[in-house]
């Protein structure tokens, strides 16, 4: 969520920023332009007035300096002219000692400086003639003012837009992170199903989300029956299938079969096998139970139940000890990890004369697991044998396989790895190191 908050501010940012300019600079240019032409409209007048001014005199072409403004005589006062005509150049006594350039061209100048103060003229030259002459007037006027005019209001401006894009980004984090208040409610409660919190999302969300909601419900509903189905039909086969092993088993073990002891022998073999794995898929069932579609492992909820189920199967006077950090959690899914160590710890209970213990500790890298038992153990010799892929241990010793080869494959789907040691207590320990997921 922070990252599409994140994504948003930016865009946003970006789109008011660029907007902003541009209606900025968009606004001084055309109030500059209008300025211009009002300015524009005041310089011709102006030349229009000098036109007037112009009257004939003894010697010829005169100037009525009582027919111009007052602003002309004082120096750089901001207002000059230059009149041209074929007997030379009249400047206004505001230029004083200095020259102004003559405009190339007739219309509107913005390019000439004027001074030590460097006054930016805007200039204006209109050509007339007038008693039978061309004459040419330049009025000028210093236009600094209003460039310094336009550089303070775009100063004032740009601090104004910065304050309201301030003001639009906080308004902006608040409605997005409102809008999206039920997008993190809902990622929160899948976080929960994850761990087996709960088991459906509230319906209760904007009529935007409603149909996700109602089909992510709608999964994890199918999800959840189709799981109780599998496991209440393998059970259900399972125990259909017990008295007809038993009654097998029983014919195989007949006096019937005497003359035949291979085909007796082979048969029994195959029905043993038929039973254990049988045997194995009820344990997984009556260890696993009912359980929330991805719920984790919460050590402090779980072990008692699997020690008490492991008591009543072995019998109570077998001792079972756990060494577990409290609140440690395992983040891989519930019946996984009851599979996991039901099939460890059953194995150990077969074997162990009086003992078995258990310690989970947590580890930087991910966790450790060690199950020991106090039993007759695996020679050494046969250790590497039994770990090897495609070698499985109830083929190699009667009792040890089964369990083992399922703990292997869990561990190998988890990445993880599997020692078999010699145990403190005599026996066998089963040494597992787990990586984070």
């Amino acid at each position: 969520m922070k990252s599409i908050q994140a994504r948003l501010s930016l865009g946003l940012i970006a789109v008011l920023v660029i907007v902003g300019l541009v209606l900025a600079q968009l606004t001084l240019w055309l109030f500059e332009a209008g300025l211009q032409r009002y300015l524009e409209n005041g310089l011709r007048k102006e030349s229009e007035n000098l036109l007037v001014a112009l009257v004939r005199g003894p010697t010829g072409l005169q100037l009525d300096e009582r027919r111009i403004s007052a602003a002309y005589q004082r120096p750089f006062s901001g207002y000059y002219f230059r009149i041209d005509f074929d007997k030379g150049t009249w400047r206004s006594r505001s230029l004083w000692d200095l020259d102004m350039p003559k405009p190339a061209e007739p219309g509107l100048s913005d390019t000439h400086e004027l001074g030590p103060e460097g006054q930016q003229l805007l200039a204006l030259r209109a050509d007339y003639r007038r008693l039978g002459q061309d004459i040419s007037i330049s009025v000028a006027q210093d236009y600094s003012p209003v460039r310094q005019g336009f550089r303070r209001l775009q100063q004032i401006g740009l601090g104004m837009g910065l304050i309201a894009l301030l003001i639009v980004l906080v308004l902006q984090r608040i409605t997005v992170t409102r809008s999206l208040r039920p997008l993190e409610r809902a990622r929160q409660q899948i976080a929960q199903l994850q761990q087996g919190q709960r088991s459906q999302l509230d319906a209760q969300v904007p009529s935007e989300l409603a149909p996700l909601v109602g089909q992510i419900n709608h999964l994890l509903s199918h999800t959840e029956d189709s799981l109780r189905r599998s496991r209440n039909a393998l059970g259900n086969l399972g125990h259909a299938l017990k008295t007809p092993l038993a009654v097998l088993l029983s014919l195989a073990s007949s006096e019937r079969l005497k003359d035949l002891p291979q085909v007796q022998a082979q048969l029994r073999e195959q029905l043993q096998q038929i039973q254990q794995r049988l045997a194995r898929e009820l344990n997984r069932a009556r260890l696993a139970g009912d359980a929330l579609p991805g719920a984790q492992f919460d050590c402090d909820a779980e072990l008692p139940g699997l020690f008490a189920t492991l008591c009543m199967i072995h019998g109570e006077v077998l001792q079972l000890h756990r060494e577990v950090p409290p609140a440690l959690q395992l983040p891989w899914d519930r019946e996984d990890v009851l599979e996991l160590l039901g099939n460890l710890l059953d194995n150990a209970c077969k074997w162990a004369d009086s003992e078995v213990r258990l310690e989970i500790a947590a580890t930087p890298a991910g966790f450790q697991l060690w199950v020991d038992d106090d039993g007759p153990g695996i020679p050494e010799g046969q250790r590497l044998q039994v770990l090897e892929r495609g070698s499985r241990l109830d083929e190699q010793v009667d009792g040890h396989g089964l369990g083992l080869g399922i703990v292997r494959d869990i561990v190998e789907a988890w990445n993880g790895r599997l020692e078999l040691l010699q145990s403190p207590l005599g026996g066998l320990r089963i040494r597992i190191e787990l990586p984070r997921n």
